[in-house]
Formats: C-alpha cells, structure tokens, sequence
C-alpha cells in the first residue's frame, strides 16, 4: 500500500492502464518529470510488484502486473471498509 500512497505513482499507474505499455522515456514525456524522478518512482512500483518489465532492444517497457494492482485495490477496499464501518 506504501507504494501506492504517492501521487506521481499513481499517475505512472493510470498512463500505463492507458497505455498498456511504456518506456521510461514515454512515461517522463507524458508526465512532464525529469527522467530520474520517474525511475525512482518504478523502480518502487517494481519493487512492490505493482509493475513488470519487458526488454524490446535496448528499451524497457514497463507493464501493470494487473493481479496484483487487483489484490492492492482488493486490500484497500477492505480497510476503507472496516475504518468507515467503525
């Protein structure tokens, strides 16, 4: 959930739910952001296995690993749940 809890990342998760897939170039275009600000941040998704990564050449293309987005927004509508049910 920590991953997750940042603005800029949230929005590298909406382009890349648009996009299907992007390279870091794309996505810091897109975004407006300087190219390590951006690596920093999906290197954290990667980490947290929000985001998987394919090779084309000499280009990484990062993916949503969709199941475990669908289990982060399982978990988060669980505890949105349980803190407005008390």
């Amino acid at each position: 959930m920590r991953a997750l809890a940042h603005p800029l990342r949230l929005r590298i998760i909406a382009l890349l739910a648009d996009q299907k897939s992007a390279c870091v170039q794309t996505i810091y275009t897109a975004l407006q952001q300087d190219q390590s600000i951006v690596s920093q941040h999906l290197r954290i998704l990667r980490k947290a296995g929000l985001v998987v990564t394919t090779r084309e050449g000499k280009f990484i293309h990062y993916l949503l690993a969709e199941t475990r987005l669908a289990k982060a927004a399982q978990v988060a509508a669980q505890l949105a749940i349980g803190v407005m049910g008390k």
